[in-house]
């Protein structure tokens, strides 16, 4: 497995880019959502990375882009082919946006992770009490991908109750990626 950036040329690899997004992510339920997703992720000050196979198909993804002036990076979107998943593949991608990144003079790369299928506990609930309390006790029900990102070295810095309707939150993570001027 490799980690490439994108080539805007490669009109395969956008192709099979767009499809994962579509097949994992409701967000981008048809391909012309995900196409326009891949051009978004292609603008020049935004880095969007590719793993390939042996055979040189896409089998993960990951955008980032810069906020704050480029002191903060945002992670988004990260997805392995569900076949893929559980190889490292993910992790790989992280750590390739977070050295891109870095590399730009980020000091923090940052994510939003979505809990729209009450998959931990800050679901279902009023995250306007007791919210830190909430956090500190998170658990995850149905294989969230925030303890994913933890394994990364992410920390949990806030939610946004009700992101994706009543009780659905998004969870924001962050990672120090950088050295503090």
């Amino acid at each position: 497995m490799t980690i490439l950036t994108l080539d805007p040329q490669s009109r395969r690899h956008r192709r099979q880019a767009a499809e994962l997004l579509v097949e994992n992510f409701a967000a981008w339920p048809a391909m012309e959502i995900a196409r326009a997703e891949i051009r978004t992720l292609l603008a020049k000050n935004r880095v969007c990375l590719i793993a390939v196979n042996e055979k040189n198909d896409v089998v993960g993804l990951v955008g980032g882009l810069p906020d704050y002036d480029g002191n903060v990076w945002e992670l988004h979107p990260l997805v392995v082919k569900k076949s893929e998943q559980g190889k490292g593949i993910g992790k790989r991608l992280v750590a390739a946006i977070e050295r891109a990144a870095k590399a730009r003079g980020a000091v923090t790369m940052m994510l939003g992770t979505d809990d729209e299928t009450q998959a931990t506990t800050l679901s279902d609930c009023d995250l306007y009490e007791n919210l830190w309390e909430k956090i500190c006790h998170i658990r995850n029900l149905k294989g969230h991908p925030y303890s994913f990102y933890e394994k990364c070295g992410y920390v949990i810095t806030g939610v946004v109750p009700d992101a994706n309707g009543t009780g659905r939150p998004d969870i924001l993570m962050a990672k120090r990626i950088g050295r503090r001027h």
